[in-house]
Order: structure tokens, then sequence, then C-alpha cells
């Protein structure tokens, strides 16, 4: 607990048993209620070691693709009434010491999610963000800063906390499968008129951290580029779907009636 909230840590998990004892046990203690794996059909032993250590699991029967295990983290964690919800990888490429830092964020009232950013600061080259993946995460910012119309350091960043009132209002179920839905879900928060906050993050890349390949890469951008497109058109009213549905848009529902 944290001022009287629920604060729970979800772990999309897949192939992370060589990660994952190491990212548990840096979580700091006192702070999170539960920690939540979820295994999207793993091909090693990621759910016996997160049995070992007492966290409770959740196992897909087949592989839902990243976005759709994130979909299950957010529904079981909203299930355990968690107040506060920490999305961490669970294949220690982040730091899991800045939960308590995210998740007071949140509490204090002055955001509703905060993303931990790798680009704030030195973090990203000096923890070995290959040069290439650097660059297009900086391009792909700033274009999409400038058709969201916002300021973020950095829209693909992996380690996020978001409010209840947030993942209940986002439409998460329209979203992708895939890598993308991070960037669909972000784009989400802006169309809703969320206040987003950042932290500087440290990372770390090694062998056995988990990472989208060059193809895969691909494939993300060129989803990012239409999500950005989708959102502008909605946001000018002329039909986002049902990633951005009408009533999702802020920016509509502070309108004047009439």
């Amino acid at each position: 607990m944290l001022v009287g909230r629920k604060i729970v840590v979800v772990l999309p998990a897949y192939n992370a048993a060589k990660t994952l004892e190491r990212t548990v046990a840096e979580i700091p203690p006192g702070i999170v209620d539960e920690v939540v794996l979820v295994d999207d059909k793993s091909r090693d032993e990621t759910l016996e070691v997160a049995r070992r250590l007492g966290l409770r699991s959740v196992a897909h029967a087949r592989n839902l693709g990243y976005g759709g295990n994130q979909k299950t983290c957010y529904r079981e964690a909203l299930a355990l009434g968690a107040d506060v919800v920490i999305m961490l990888h669970p294949d220690y490429q982040y730091s899991p010491r800045l939960v308590p830092a995210m998740a007071g964020m949140i509490v204090s009232g002055e955001f509703d999610v905060v993303l931990g950013s790798r680009i704030l600061g030195v973090g990203a080259l000096a923890g070995g963000m290959p040069l290439w993946k650097y660059v297009s995460n900086r391009s792909l910012t700033a274009f999409q800063n400038l058709l969201c119309g916002h300021k973020l350091s950095e829209y693909h960043t992996g380690y996020r906390a978001f409010s209840r009132q947030v993942l209940e209002a986002l439409p998460l179920d329209a979203n992708a499968d895939g890598f993308v839905f991070d960037n669909q879900m972000l784009a989400q928060t802006i169309f809703a008129g969320f206040r987003i906050g950042e932290i500087s993050c440290p990372t770390r890349y090694f062998p056995e951290a988990s990472s989208v390949n060059f193809a895969g890469s691909v494939r993300y951008g060129l989803g990012v580029v239409r999500t950005s497109l989708q959102f502008r058109v909605a946001r000018w009213g002329l039909g986002g779907g049902a990633v951005f549905p009408r009533a999702l848009d802020g920016t509509a529902r502070r309108a004047p009636a009439g």
C-alpha cells in the first residue's frame, strides 16, 4: 500500500526464466501489494521460476503476443482491486527500483500515467541501446509528438505505471496484440486527456534481455506511423474507429453542448 492505495506490479513474460529472479529481487519491499506474472506460452521455465518465487501466475494456453499478454495483465490487476498498476518487463532491462517513485507520482494526484524514459538523461546509449534503435526512437518520437500535439521524451518505453481510472477508461481490447499495442495505448492516453509524467530510467541491453529484431522494429515503426495518423484523423473529428472512439476524446468531452 502507498497512502492507502493498492499497488500491483504486472510482469508480461515470455522466455524470461534467466532474468525473472533478478528482476523480482530488485522490486523494493513494503510498497507493492501484489506481483502478477502472465506467461505467454514460454518455451523455457519461466512459469516454474515464477511459482518458485511465490508470484501470482497466469499461464496462456497459447501465445497471444506482447499486446495480448498486457491485456491479461491489466484485467488481472484490476480484478485484484489495484489502484495503481505498474507494468515492468521481467527481462531486467529496466530498473525495478523505480517502482516506488513511479507509483508515488500517480498517488500524488499529479499524474495519471508515468513513463520510465530511457531517453531522459544519458541512460539509453550508455546502457547499450544500439545506435540504430536510438535514432529510430528519437525520429518516431518527434513524429508522434508533432501529430499528437504532445511533448514526451519517448513513446516506446516498456516501463509504465497507470492509475485504475486510465485502465478502466481506455478501449484496450480494440488494440493490436503485437508490439504496437504499447504505442496505441499511449496515444489513447493522450487522446483521452490524461496527464502523463516521465522519470529518467537507466536501461540495460545484454544477451538475455528481450529485444525486437530489425524486421520486427520496422513493422513496429510502420504501426507507430499508422497510429499517429489515426490519432490526427480522430482529433479532426473524421473518425478514429474502435481505437480512438469519439467518446474517448478529451477535447470532445470538454466541448460545450450545442
